[in-house]
């Protein structure tokens, strides 16, 4: 469930990356430089959140050895 969703994360921050993109090529926007930050802060936010989520999930697990010499 937390890899699924760290998932949806990294995807809602490429939608906000291709968004100000786009806003920033295609509109007429007389302060562009709020855009691009809030669309700075977000996508790391949810960028970050992602990867954490993802990364948690994937803890390698501990083997036990059995040679007890070492």
């Amino acid at each position: 469930m937390r890899k699924e969703f760290g998932k949806w994360l990294m995807d809602i921050a490429k939608y906000i990356t291709t968004a100000v993109i786009l806003s920033s090529v295609f509109g007429q926007v007389n302060t562009p430089w709020i855009i691009y930050l809030v669309g700075a802060v977000s996508v790391t936010v949810t960028l970050w959140c992602g990867l954490h989520l993802i990364g948690d999930s994937q803890k390698p697990t501990e083997k036990k050895s059995n040679d007890k010499n070492k």
